[in-house]
């Protein structure tokens, strides 16, 4: 039987990281920053992760 393929897209959007968390990119950062509160553009550069509910999910779409 042939292996399963992985899905390109959560390939391209997740990165597994040593300790197993499975880190993941931020939303309402590309442009039009200016009108963002200050707060809120500094919390969104911090690493983010995935919850542990959809972590199997992922890692199975990934490998």
């Amino acid at each position: 039987m042939p292996k399963m393929k992985s899905v390109k897209g959560a390939v391209k959007r997740f990165k597994v990281k040593k300790s197993g968390k499975i880190k993941r990119g931020t939303a309402f950062r590309s442009h039009i920053l200016t009108k963002v509160d200050g707060g809120h553009h500094r919390a969104n550069r911090k690493a983010k992760y995935i919850d542990k509910a959809d972590a199997k999910n992922i890692k199975e779409m990934i490998n």
